[in-house]
């Protein structure tokens, strides 16, 4: 992919579709010379004024036409996104008007930009890290305003901040040791108890940053929800009770439900993907039989399960199946139709299922729905100990996980008492992975990888 920065790049950098103003963003070493060739503006001389709205009209330059008006605004390198020249062109929202603003910036000379590539050009020239590049296409896809918040702190820096004063403190340590090794002579007060005591702080702060991760993946892609229980106990009454619309077909019939259906909803900031699905009993049918299957492996993968009991009826086999099978995922129990007449034995079921909180709803009449929602919230949703910083991303999850084992090897080698000189071979191989979480040691293969999620134009 070509990665150029000789070239000037164009893009359209709003959304796609009709819209109140739209914009197109250059940047490069010709940027203002070639948005002067397809804007015209009226009075001001964006040279002279940078960072100021001119107002002009998009010109068809080969046949000297005005297409629309709008403004041009003029960021000179280095005080950019880009730390390159950049302008914004600001006209209206038309995706017609947009792409030929495009194409003729496209004919004075620029090249179109590739996904991400702006912000690729902000951290080649070092006006961000890799860590504040995810963290700007994570805001822009924000589900949640948790996610977004974090997202901004990161960002800002925050989480880049953590990982330099780690990378200060490894670099510290491994300095003392070999300072330790080369002159043993010298009285440098550092003996086994205070490497010991360094080591054990760095595994801690690192350990808290993997751990965040589940909070992390919960906040950037949902939490899966996966609706379960025998055929007419209500699944997919519940389900569209959840999400507030008639989205499941729902029937007096059982098996009507034989695939399954995945719909996201946002409950107190946390984003989570409902799975309704067959219900599990004796399949009358072929494709019956298929989604219940489908419907085992989906449970098995959710983060959560809602168990779904008909308090209509009396429990049976294939109920306490149900609760013994997923006993190692999250489970809460759902006591569906509590507007009908009571048969289940509630006692004997929570008895048998101890510590699994429930609550007693009614699908159909939507009695507590809403203490359901928040009850799933506080099930299902991770918790950790306050922090400054998550962790949204399994590249960045990986390479602490790595950080953290040589650290753990280090020790272990310290603790059975190996030389000093394999200790700090070990704390060594932290520092080049830290080169890879922040993008100081660049790999084309992980740079592909990261912006090619972007859109074009950021």
């Amino acid at each position: 992919m070509n990665y150029s920065l000789e070239d000037t790049i164009i893009a359209i950098s709003t959304p796609s579709g009709q819209g109140g103003i739209g914009i197109v963003r250059l940047s490069g070493p010709q940027a203002l010379a070639i948005a002067s060739k397809i804007f015209q503006v009226r009075e001001i001389n964006p040279a002279n004024h940078p960072r100021t709205m001119c107002f002009g009209y998009l010109l068809d330059f080969e046949k000297q036409e005005r297409l629309d008006a709008g403004y041009l605004c003029y960021f000179p390198a280095p005080n950019s996104y880009t730390k390159e020249d950049v302008v914004e062109i600001n006209l209206h929202g038309s995706p017609v008007l947009l792409a030929e603003a495009v194409r003729l910036g496209i004919k004075a000379g620029a090249r179109l930009a590739h996904p991400g590539e702006f912000t690729l050009r902000a951290y080649l020239h070092g006006r961000i890290d890799i860590i504040q590049a995810e963290a700007i296409n994570d805001l822009i896809r924000a589900a949640s305003l948790d996610q977004a918040k974090i997202s901004f702190r990161q960002l800002e820096g925050s989480l880049s901040r953590k990982i330099a004063n780690i990378r200060d403190q490894v670099v510290e340590l491994l300095a003392l040791i070999e300072t330790k090794i080369e002159f043993p002579e010298e009285d440098l007060n550092l003996g086994h108890e205070q490497i010991k005591a360094s080591l054990q702080n760095l595994i801690a702060n690192l350990g808290k940053l993997v751990h965040s991760y589940e909070q992390g993946r919960a906040l950037l892609e949902g939490l899966t929800i996966a609706l379960l229980g025998k055929t007419n106990v209500g699944k997919s009454t519940l389900f569209n009770a959840l999400l507030e619309e008639e989205r499941a077909i729902v029937t007096p019939y059982p098996g009507t439900t034989r695939d399954f259906i995945r719909e996201n909803f946002l409950v107190d900031g946390v984003l989570m993907r409902l799975v309704d699905m067959a219900g599990f009993s004796q399949a009358q049918h072929p494709v019956e039989e298929e989604g219940i299957a489908r419907g085992q492996k989906l449970a098995d993968k959710a983060d959560g399960l809602l168990i779904i009991l008909d308090s209509s009826r009396e429990e049976t086999e294939e109920d306490f199946y149900l609760l013994n099978k997923f006993k190692h995922k999250k489970r809460l129990i759902v006591f569906n139709k509590c507007d009908l007449e009571q048969k289940i034995n509630k006692e004997k079921i929570l008895e048998s299922n101890p510590g699994i909180p429930f609550i007693e709803i009614s699908a159909l009449k939507g009695t507590n729905i809403e203490p359901l929602k928040s009850l799933m919230v506080r099930t299902f949703s991770p918790t950790i100990e306050k922090q400054e910083e998550v962790i949204l991303h399994e590249r960045q999850k990986a390479l602490v996980e790595k950080m953290n084992d040589h650290l753990k090897k280090a020790l272990e080698l310290l603790e059975t008492k190996y030389s000093e000189e394999l200790v700090a071979e070990e704390i060594r191989e932290v520092i080049p992975v830290l080169g890879q979480l922040t993008g100081e040691i660049k790999t084309q293969e992980v740079l592909e990888e990261i912006f090619n999620r972007f859109c074009i134009g950021k």
